[in-house]
Formats: structure tokens, sequence, C-alpha cells
């Protein structure tokens, strides 16, 4: 074992030093030749390319987004051409009449610095909104009430998007959208993942004529695996977006419908709640992993939890503890335990106040660390709540964006579940979200003060895109879908590469866990061996299979070359370089 591995340990808490003598860092014997003169060492390899990529969890989408900073865009141009693109060829998520959450680093260039940015564009409840809105006759949260005009937060995508290109765009707005456009007009073939996922709505959206206008053929059928499918109400409502900006969505006509739609399925967003959302343009939440800066989205969203999460394991030696093993897993879980007893924190305004520098602090980090046992799991009735004050000073899609110059977009956004709502705005094949389902519906307490639905509120999420910056310039930009999978995805995320040194595809393709409440499963995605699982239930844990987590989408950007990963955990995804 290395010198400097032992003077580490010296500084290490008493749980990580526990761990860390249980686990010691093993010899590293030469590796078999695997057969191949140039001795690839990972199975799973990036897409290289330079000059800019696009990796998007739809490949037609990614392509759009390249060929836009081929014509001379920059990052932020590429991003909001592919959100629009994903609006039409991935109806699932992406969108435009749902919100979501966008890192931007802008290059210093022509005498402006650097500078990074948080656009935060999800929904908010409805200055109408009420405390019984959602629920049932027992009181409790009804799903049914959910999925429907009730359940629908305002918008902000095309506010989220309109703002980025206020302040960063160089291509006219019209040009962004005009893939977009074209597309929902003379139709898009789909690929047998959206043949299937969409022909599966058709119970979903049976209560909904616009929607099964959109969605299936006159006769009812769904569109097959290779049919062209059109969406003329959706192009008309683009044109109509491209031609006047924000306003095209949020005053006029558009809004006009989506008000009448909302009233006529006893929904409460009216005009004026449309014409006064505002995006919140924000400094991005700092932090560091390994000494590497990483910037992440404020709340609403939930980089607090994965900054939290990190700078646990940060005390911890996790490379040595070797990626998969039992040790590994075990403080992977732990720390998502502490993680997720500390998200009751985490809510929006205007009646709450995330103690996000708390949360995201190291000190509190330190304290947390000590529930940490090699030899226990943790449970409820073990794991505390932690105080972050004294320290402060379901369907979705991501798409990561780096151009030549150094500019990056990091965005998420979503109709919260799969096809949100399950309801259109008749006349403008606008399908919008369910994300007001996301407050705390009928639930009185401590750990629901953060997300109590009053009128105005910041809707919050776990979506959490980010950046992480080498020499001060992005050197991963990654985030992923994927609703209460998403923060323990990203944990893994950042570890593999930092920790277990990773190339960024192969980070992606590792199999995942995921750990949410202190009684909570212990969820493993298939590619772990059965034997670990006896020895993780003997250390408390109960353990279950899982189906896949998250969707990551990453570029690594190494000198001129940008490593793409397009997580295979969905279909259709892909990486493209701008060559």
């Amino acid at each position: 074992m290395r010198v400097g591995f032992w003077l580490a340990l010296a500084s290490l808490s008493a749980p990580a030093l526990a761990i860390a003598q249980e686990t010691p860092e093993a010899a590293s014997p030469q590796r078999g030749t695997g057969g191949d003169i140039v001795a690839y060492d990972q199975i799973h390899k990036p897409v290289i390319g330079r000059e800019g990529m696009v990796v998007s969890q739809n490949a037609i989408a990614a392509r759009v987004g390249a060929a836009i900073l081929r014509k001379g865009g920059n990052a932020v141009d590429a991003a909001i051409a592919t959100a629009f693109a994903l609006a039409v060829t991935l109806p699932r998520a992406g969108n435009i009449g749902g919100g979501g959450y966008m890192l931007i680093h802008m290059a210093a260039q022509g005498g402006k610095p650097a500078q990074t940015i948080a656009i935060d564009y999800y929904g908010q409840a409805s200055r109408n909104t009420t405390p019984d809105l959602l629920l049932g006759a027992n009181g409790k949260f009804d799903a049914a009430k959910g999925y429907s005009m009730k359940g629908v937060a305002i918008p902000g995508t095309v506010a989220g998007l309109w703002e980025a290109h206020r302040r960063f765009g160089s291509l006219p707005w019209g040009t962004l959208i005009a893939p977009a456009i074209a597309m929902a007009q003379g139709g898009v073939l789909l690929s047998d993942d959206e043949a299937q996922a969409n022909a599966d709505q058709k119970k979903a959206m049976a209560d909904d004529a616009a929607a099964l206008r959109v969605f299936f053929k006159p006769d009812g059928s769904a569109y097959a695996a290779g049919e062209r499918w059109k969406q003329p109400e959706l192009a008309q409502s683009l044109k109509i977006i491209a031609a006047r900006g924000r306003d095209g969505f949020y005053t006029g006509p558009i809004a006009q419908k989506i008000a009448a739609g909302m009233k006529a399925g006893g929904g409460v967003i009216d005009e004026k709640d449309l014409a006064d959302y505002q995006p919140i343009v924000s400094q991005p939440i700092w932090s560091s992993y390994r000494g590497m800066p990483i910037a992440y989205m404020p709340p609403t969203a939930s980089g607090v939890s994965v900054a939290e999460a990190m700078n646990i394991l940060e005390r911890f030696p996790v490379r040595e503890q070797r990626w998969g093993s039992v040790a590994n897993l075990h403080l992977l879980a732990e720390t998502l335990k502490i993680v997720s007893a500390d998200r009751r924190l985490i809510g929006g305004g205007p009646d709450w106040q995330t103690p996000a520098t708390g949360l995201a602090s190291k000190a509190y980090a330190a304290e947390r660390a000590k529930l940490i046992r090699v030899d226990a799991s943790l449970d409820a009735k073990s794991l505390p709540d932690g105080n972050p004050y004294p320290y402060e000073s379901k369907d979705t899609t991501h798409f990561s964006v780096v151009d030549a110059a150094g500019n990056a977009v990091s965005n998420t956004y979503t109709l919260s579940a799969s096809y949100g709502a399950h309801v259109v705005a008749p006349g403008t094949g606008i399908l919008l979200n369910n994300s007001l389902g996301n407050l705390a519906w009928g639930r009185r307490g401590a750990d629901s003060k953060a997300t109590q639905p009053v009128p105005g509120k910041r809707v919050g999420s776990t979506i959490t895109p980010m950046i992480v910056f080498r020499n001060d310039r992005p050197w991963l930009v990654t985030g992923t879908p994927g609703g209460g999978y998403i923060i323990a995805t990203m944990v893994q995320m950042l570890s593999n590469v930092i920790d277990h040194r990773l190339n960024v595809a192969e980070a992606a393709e590792r199999p995942r866990i995921n750990q949410s409440g202190g009684d909570a499963t212990l969820e493993l995605e298939e590619g772990f061996s059965p034997d670990i699982v006896p020895l993780l239930e003997g250390r408390g844990h109960k353990v279950k299979p899982s189906n896949t987590m998250g969707s990551v989408q990453s570029i690594m950007v190494e000198g001129d070359r940008f490593l793409g990963a397009a997580d295979t955990r969905r279909p259709d995804a892909a990486a493209v370089g701008v060559k």
C-alpha cells in the first residue's frame, strides 16, 4: 500500500477510517492482453468528435443541435434547437408544455469574462391554486386529478429557452425553431421505441380528445414503427413561437387556447398566470469533489442533494474500495439514505427558502458522515434529522452541448410523468405537464413544509444537470432523467469518472444502485453479481432487483476532442460531433 494512502487515512473520520481499513488498496496485478495488441482496458468507448458535440436521448434531435453548431451557432443556440426538436421527436419528455433547468457556461471571449448561470424554468402553481385542488374525497392525493388539466403547472420551457437566447444566443430565434417546425409539419419516421411508447398511451389518453387526435390516427389506431407521424397543430404553435418569441406562447392565441382548455377541463391556470410567468436566473450552487469544481443547479432542482452526497463520499477512500465492492455499495447506499432524509428541506417559494448553502457545505457533510458504519445499515430510527442551518452562509430527458469555443449547456427538462398529464391543450398540439402533483397534497408535518401547495408555488424536482470543471474550463457536462433515481444516478456517474477513473462511456454503462429513505429497499440494476446480495443483506440492507435507472447523456472535453456518451439504457440516444 502506498505511503500517500496512509497519510490520507490520518485525516479521515472514524467511520471513514473503519471502511478504509476494511478495504485496503489492492496491488494492481499485470493485466492480461485481452488478445489485442492495442490493449483496450475498458469495454465501452465514447464517441469522439471535434469542434463541438451534442448528446441527447434522441438521435434526430442530437443531429439537429449539431447542425446548428455547424452553421456557426454556439452551445446555447444548439441547446435551444435541440430542445424544440425533442418536443417533436420525443413527446413523452421533450416539450414546450413542461419545464426544466439549464446550466450555461459561457467562455471568456471578446473582452467579456467567463460566466456560469443557472436558469430555473420549472413549473409553477397558478395563483388560483387551493389546498384541495388535487385531493379526493378521502383527503388524500387523487391521481386521476393529477393526470388532468387540474394537475398542470404553468409551463416554463419556452420562457426558459427564450431567456437563454436573449442573453447568449447568436443565431436568430426563428432559425433555431425551424427544424422542429419542419419535422412537425412534414412528419418524422417513428422508431420502434417511440412507436411503442406512443401506442401504449391509448388508455391513458382515452378521455382527452385533443390528445387522441395528436397521437393516434383518425380510426383510433396507433402509428407503427417506420410510419411518418405528422403534428400539424404543434407545427402551427411552433410557427407562432418562432415569430413572436416568448410572447407567442404566454400571450395571444396559444395562451388563450391553453386557458380555454384549462377551464373546460377543471384546471385553474388562466391567461394572467401565463403572462406573469418568469424563469429564475441565478448563480449555480458551487462545490467541488476531489478538488474538481462543480456547478450544480440550485433549488428547486436537486443539485444540493448531489453536492451533499459527494461531500460525504469525499471523506472516504472510495477508489481504494474498488468499484462494485460490498464496501463501495454499502457506502453509496448509506450516503444516499442520509441525503434522502435531508430532502425534506428542499422546496420552493413563495413560502419556503431552502438552506442550500448549508446542505452543500463540506462542514455539514462531515457531521452527517459520522453516521455511517461499516457493519450496519442505517434505518429510520437510527438516522436522525440533520440541521444544516448553522452551516448557511418520472419522465424527463437530458441533453448536453459543448461548442468549439468552450461554451457549454447542461439541460434537463420534463413533463414530470411520461407524457405528462396525458392532456393536450385543444387546437395547439401541445402536450401538458402534470408537475403540480410533485407538491405535498394532503400531507402535513415537518417532512412536507417545504412543498406545501400554495398559490404561486414553485414546484420542485429531483432534476440536477451539472458541469464539472478542470483548469477553469468545462470538463464534464452531464445529467439524466429518471425521477426519484436521478440523484443516485448522478452521484455514481461522478464517482465513476473521478474516483474510479472510468472513461465517460464506461462510467455511464456500469450497473447502478438506488437507495432512498432509511427503511427503503436497496435497488440493484442487472449486472451485479448475485453473490453480492447476501453480503449486503448481512450489513442490514433489504435488496431487490430493479429495471434500468436513468439515461445519462454526457460530454467529456479532452483538449480538442469531445468524448460523447449516450446512455444505452434508453433506445435512440446518440452523441453527434460537429466533425
